[in-house]
């Protein structure tokens, strides 16, 4: 096993704790870093304390924002009979470049998971029913994962908020534009034959 300096392997180990950084990633970025003047580097470490420091949760939806209320739940012109629940900020981003929802979010901060000591009060869950009244939602568009945890959590929210008689969406899932039926499993053909529309 190759030894570095101690400087040089602390940050490596650092970099390793970061998701989808491998070792051979963080060796990457560690020398790529040493390569570089000392104020890029100086530019960096800023950018980094300054997320920490100005970088809070919306107090109404959970989303990332320098204020106590994002930009999103802020804005006026957005559909507030409409909210869509998330597991985690990055989804709102994705959603948000489509372009096509108006509407308010609600990022959970994760997924019911029993295994991991996870339930509702860790997830923002009780907070749901008194903004879905508070702003007489008319429709819940549930945006999470297809995975075991993300179905079980849609389940709870499904039958959470079934008797206030709001109308509850899921996104439609199935083949990939451009994907091939052949590749594709069947969970994934599954759901999109459930998941079909009228044209």
């Amino acid at each position: 096993m190759v030894s570095y300096i101690k400087s040089v392997q602390n940050l490596i180990n650092e970099f390793r704790k970061l998701p989808g950084i491998g070792p051979k990633s963080a060796r990457r970025i560690v020398f790529y870093l040493i390569k570089l003047p000392k104020d890029q580097i100086h530019k960096f470490s800023d950018a980094l304390i300054e997320l920490k420091e100005k970088i809070r949760f919306c107090k109404i939806c959970n989303n990332i924002s320098e204020q106590d209320i994002c930009n999103i739940c802020s804005d006026d012109s957005r559909n507030k009979s409409i909210m869509c629940i998330v597991e985690k900020v990055s989804d709102v981003l994705v959603i948000e470049s489509t372009g096509e929802y108006k509407g308010l979010y609600h990022v959970l901060g994760g997924l019911l998971s029993p295994i991991d000591n996870i339930g509702p009060d860790d997830l923002r869950i009780p907070q749901i029913l008194e903004k879905l009244k508070s702003y007489e939602t008319k429709e819940l568009i549930i945006a999470l994962n297809p995975t075991v945890e993300g179905d079980s959590t849609s389940m709870y929210l499904i039958k959470l908020i079934k008797p206030l008689n709001i109308n509850i969406t899921r996104l439609a899932s199935g083949i990939a534009v451009g994907g091939d039926i052949e590749y594709a499993d069947e969970i994934t053909l599954g759901r999109a034959i459930t998941d079909r529309r009228t044209i």
